[in-house]
Formats: C-alpha cells, structure tokens, sequence
C-alpha cells in the first residue's frame, strides 16, 4: 500500500519457470476437492519478477500449518506474462479488465471460494509465510484481521521516509479520529476477512482508497477487528511502483472525509454558526475596540455571512448523511431516526416561516427609520444594524424552507 519498492533484483525466466513447476506440484499433492477454507488474493500488474514466489510462499505456508488454500491471481491487464507463470504455479487467474486496484482486488474475491480471504500485494513486500497468524484470528471469530507493518517491522528500503512519518500515520490518525477505528495502520496491504464480511460491507472504490473503504465501513458497522504484526519487506519489482504519493494519499483522505459528513460539514459548519453568532450579538450595540482596533458594521457583515455558511454547511451534513444511509454507503443512525421524529417537514417549515417573518418585521422597521428621514441619507452604522440581522434572518428562514423540502425528498427513498 503507501510505500515505494526499491530497485528489486530481476529474475531469470528459466528460474521463474522451474520454481513455477515446482511450486504447481506442490500445490496439486494438497489441492482440495472441496471448497478450501483460505483464498488469498494477489492482485497483478506485470509482477512477473515476484508473483511466483508469493504464490509458492503462500502454498507452503498453508501446508505447513494444515490450511486449505487456493491462490487467486487478480491480473489487470499484465503484458509481462503473470497469467502464465501463475497458472503454472498453481494459481487460479482471474482476468479483471477494469483497471485500479480496488478493481482488480474486488475481481479477485467475487472468484474467491474459501470461507476466510487474505490479500496481499505481489510484489513480494509481505511475507505470505505469516498467513496463518492472520487465520488464527478469523477463527477465533474476527471479521476483519488488518496486517500492522510497524509492529511487525519496516525494513530498510521497504517504505520511504514520506509514508513512514507522516503519509500513513497523518492518515491513520485521521481514520481513528474520524470513525473510532482500533486500526493503527489502515493501508497495509495485507489483510484477512470472512467472506461475509465482504458481502456484506458492498465495497465500491475502484482506486487505492478500497483499503481505506474497508476498515471505515468495518469500524461503522461494528465488527470485529483484530490487528496482527506484518513485516514488511523492499519490493522485489524491476519497475516503477504503481503507487503515486500525493494522489493516492489524497484519494484516502478524500474518501475518509466523503464518508464523515460531520467532519467535512457538520462541526465546520457549527463552528461557524457559533463564532457568527457571537461576534453578532456583540457588535450588535454599537462599535467595539479591541486594543487599537476598532470594530463595526463591516465585521458585522461578515459575521452574518459566517452564520449563512455555517447553516448551509450544517444542512449539507444532514443531506450527506441521509443519502449514504439511503445508497448503503454508511449504517443506519438510531440517532438520525430519532431526530427525524421531531424534526419533520412542518416543523421546518414553521421554523422557516418565522425566521421570514422576523427578517421581514425587520426590514420593514428599517423602512420605517428611513422613512422618518424623509428617505435621505441614513447614519450606515445605525442602518446597517437593522438591515444586516433581518437580510441574514430572510436568507435563513428561505434555506430553512428549501431545505426541509429538499430531506423530505431524501427522506421518501429512506422509508
């Protein structure tokens, strides 16, 4: 996942073909007639320098701990000859013709047989020969088993110093932050799960933001997590990693903030309305310093617009959160059920009504003080202060009143 494989040693063909034959002879002697109880996943793209080896290193480690194992090659689109070297090997080629990770990976377990499924990359970076600590923890009843390569050791090479202080801890801190995860590592690319849990999370990312989509949906719908030690190890590819640093890390931040309408809209937008209201209310009796600043109707103005940004941001959390509900994109909220047994499209319509009354008593007043100047020149100071609540007042109680109509729609699909 977020790492960067060092210049790896190419190897021959003529080694790749015989370590092939022997890892299929192998794996045929202990090939199970049944479904087996383990499919690991190895998604491919021109892997050709490694994918056997994770194959024939995945094969032994099951035998050598009684698990039954079939190994599924997730190939998307490889030109270097993957498919074959892996079939010859023992594996089951999947072609997925979408291409991504999340693509290929997704391909993958839609063939997987086996009642666990473990993934890992094939570019040799994960020891496969630890696969039956992640088993161990499925067995005991864990839904979801998250390698965590910094307990089990970084080698030297294995992952840049960019992604190792500060890609994947910012990123991880912001994953628990955001939805209470216990995982510490939320991009290691190996991992373990039942195959119920991938049935029922309905995973959708294409890209690299799958491994993020896993943990935040298994943390929202409260499974069971457990975290293993997983080293990690320099690639062995004799090209490029796929891997782009900043676009994939802000395809995971991305993600973790589409998939938390309140720490993308809903704490923004209160702090928002809060702030606005404060500094309203303050200057609302007059000019205020503040050491050698002095502070009027400009600042005003801008607190009211706060409050209109902050409401609209607040509305937005609401929208967000009923259509993923909706989309089954997040679980159900029992507290978005309860609010919605008050909060109903009447009551947001009269809440709507008042706030264009007031904003219209307001406008009429100022009117009024125009007026007892025969319609001249007014003090902006003193105007303004009527003018700036009631506007912000009418702004509110109309988004009030399109926004109640607008859940209301969303809250049709939902029943």
């Amino acid at each position: 996942m977020l790492k960067r494989g060092a210049a790896g040693r190419s190897l021959g063909f003529d080694f790749v073909s015989e370590l092939a034959v022997k890892s299929a002879a192998d794996f045929k002697a202990t090939a199970p007639a049944e479904a087996p109880e383990l499919s690991v996943v190895l998604p491919c793209l021109n892997e050709i320098a490694t994918l056997v080896q994770c194959i024939d290193r995945a094969q032994r480690a099951a035998a050598e701990h009684a698990i039954t194992v079939e190994v599924i090659v997730a190939d998307n689109g490889s030109t270097d000859g993957s498919q074959s070297a892996a079939a010859a090997a023992g594996a089951r080629v999947v072609t997925v013709h979408e291409r991504g990770y999340g693509n290929a990976l997704l391909g993958g377990i839609a063939a997987a047989r086996g009642r666990y499924i473990i993934m890992a990359d094939s570019d040799g970076s994960y020891d496969l020969g630890e696969l039956p600590r992640f088993v161990e923890k499925l067995r005991e009843g864990f839904e979801l088993v998250m390698g965590n390569r910094f307990r089990g050791g970084i080698k030297a090479g294995a992952m840049p110093p960019l992604h190792r202080y500060l890609g994947n801890p910012v990123l991880s801190g912001i994953g628990r932050l955001f939805f209470h995860s216990p995982c510490r590592d939320f991009h290691c690319g190996m991992r373990g799960f039942t195959r119920t849990f991938v049935d029922e999370m309905n995973l959708r990312s294409t890209g690299m933001e799958f491994a993020s989509e896993m943990v935040v949906k298994a943390t929202l719908h409260k499974k069971r997590i457990a975290e293993v030690p997983a080293s990690l190890s320099p690639d062995g590819r004799d090209r490029p990693p796929h891997l782009r640093t900043w676009r994939d890390g802000w395809r995971h931040l991305r993600f973790m903030l589409l998939f938390s309408p309140r720490w993308l809209f809903l704490y923004p937008g209160l702090l928002l309305v809060v702030v606005g209201l404060a500094v309203g209310a303050w200057l609302l009796g007059g000019p205020r310093k503040v050491g050698s600043v002095t502070l009027d109707v400009h600042t005003l103005l801008y607190a009211g617009v706060a409050i209109l940004v902050g409401f609209q941001a607040i509305a937005f959390s609401v929208f967000s959160k009923v259509f993923a509900i909706t989309e089954r994109l997040l679980p159900e909220d029992p507290r978005l059920n309860t609010l919605f047994r008050y909060i109903t499209l009447e009551v947001g319509l009269a809440a709507g009504a008042l706030l264009v009354a007031a904003g219209l008593a307001g406008s009429v007043y100022a009117v009024g003080a125009w007026g007892s100047q025969s319609f001249g020149p007014l003090e902006p100071s003193q105007a303004l202060r009527i003018v700036i609540p009631s506007v912000v007042a009418l702004s509110l109680g109309c988004q009030t009143i399109v926004s109640s109509f607008f859940l209301s729609l969303l809250g049709m699909g939902r029943r």
